[in-house]
């Protein structure tokens, strides 16, 4: 995990938002392609230790996202949904959701927004999540978001310098 690309993150938990940035020494339309392409996205989208059996992505506006993550102990925990702005290579807004019922009523809501600035050969990377519903049996989950988010973050960094040196 090179440090370089960690630079900050905070949480402001009465908004319900996240927001976390990295710097990654890598040209920010990999960056992004590292955002839209399943095959790299299912290589470091979630935790540590976690896999993604399931990751499809449609990278369009209207388009819709899938990905279920693998626990360590092979419990599965689906996330989908639809990305309402796609500005290649600058910006991504989805609307995600994750932990539906039985009538496929979601308990968790995030309004996600990456932003991808280009500074000297370099991506500052900025990726806010919104809460915008959080069940009372979630709200639990959204303690884990922060540490979730930046453990992701430290696998893309990984990704990204491997498909930099050509060792991916």
């Amino acid at each position: 995990m090179p440090a370089k690309n960690a630079e900050s993150s905070t949480a402001d938990r009465d908004a319900r938002d996240l927001v976390l940035r990295r710097v990654f020494d890598a040209p920010r339309s990999l960056v992004f392609k590292a955002w839209t392409d399943p095959k790299h996205l299912a290589q470091w989208w979630g935790p540590r230790g976690f896999t993604n059996p399931v990751c499809e992505v449609d990278p369009r506006p209207g388009g819709e996202i899938r990905i279920d993550m693998r626990a360590p102990d092979g419990t599965v925990y689906p996330m989908k949904g639809v990305f309402r702005e796609i500005v290649e290579p600058e910006r991504l807004v989805m609307m995600t959701t994750a932990h539906a019922d039985e009538s496929d009523v979601p308990g968790l809501e995030v309004l996600t927004t990456v932003v991808f600035d280009e500074r000297d050969g370099k991506t500052m990377l900025t990726v806010t999540a919104h809460v915008v519903k959080a069940t009372d049996e979630f709200l639990e989950a959204l303690e884990g978001m922060e540490q979730g988010w930046s453990e992701s973050l430290y696998r893309l960094a990984d990704l990204v310098s491997a498909l930099s040196s050509g060792r991916k």
